[in-house]
């Protein structure tokens, strides 16, 4: 199990060295929030519309889309560089592979779903007067069924003559379960609902990201061998 642990953190570990070194996705992600927090100030009519009332749909939307911009790119390196064959030829587990992907782009992930809520608080004056672990709890379930769903398929993706293009199709269906509970349950806290009215949210998110990330695991090989 160690053996297997560290695997999957050496995948993790290599793909954001690499992102520390290049900033190529955590820009791209980073300049799209900051875009969206800036067209979204200015299209709202605060006088009309509280930014209260609608800013858990504008913060998941952002994360879904600037998630979307950044891991579809998990596995581009490989791809141009001919390293992907050489990693199936490897002798690590297929799973373990997948894992250190999901690992990796979840952190990065989380770096800029804390700059969605700096920049949407900063733009809107958003007040948060709920329970922040469960809030932690909803976003991060959310973003872990988010990452394990689009790491499977962006390597679906890399190796379709579509590429990056064919990501968004295979991934907005499945994602309508996350997008719906997710924006619920942080519209509820946000509000100052308690933490046992969006219970059920968190365990349908639990479950989500339990069956996205299994499921990835044990697909993975077929996807990536095709």
């Amino acid at each position: 199990m160690r053996t297997y642990l560290r695997l999957v953190w050496a995948v993790a570990r290599k793909d954001l060295l690499v992102e520390l070194r290049t900033h190529e996705r955590l820009t791209a992600m980073g300049a799209f929030v900051v875009l969206i927090g800036v067209l979204f100030n200015f299209s709202i009519d605060t006088a009309l519309v509280r930014p209260q009332d609608i800013a858990a749909a504008l913060i998941w939307m952002t994360i879904i889309f600037g998630g979307m911009l950044g891991l579809g790119n998990t596995f581009r390196l490989e791809q141009e560089d001919g390293a992907l064959s050489g990693i199936l030829q490897s002798p690590i587990p297929l799973d373990a592979l997948y894992l250190g992907k999901v690992l990796g782009n979840f952190i990065l992930l989380s770096v800029m779903v804390a700059l969605v809520f700096a920049v949407f608080g900063l733009f809107f004056s958003l007040q948060f007067s709920g329970n922040p672990i469960a809030l932690l709890g909803v976003v991060s379930f959310g973003v872990v069924g988010f990452v394990s769903l689009t790491t499977l398929f962006s390597a679906m993706a890399t190796r379709s003559s579509m590429g990056e293009s064919l990501l968004p199709v295979l991934v907005f269906p499945l994602l309508i379960p996350v997008v719906v509970y997710g924006t619920t349950a942080t519209d509820r806290l946000f509000a100052g609902r308690p933490v046992a009215e969006v219970s059920g949210n968190l365990r349908m998110l639990l479950a989500f990201a339990i069956i996205f990330t299994v499921a990835g695991a044990g697909l993975f090989r077929f996807v990536i061998e095709e």
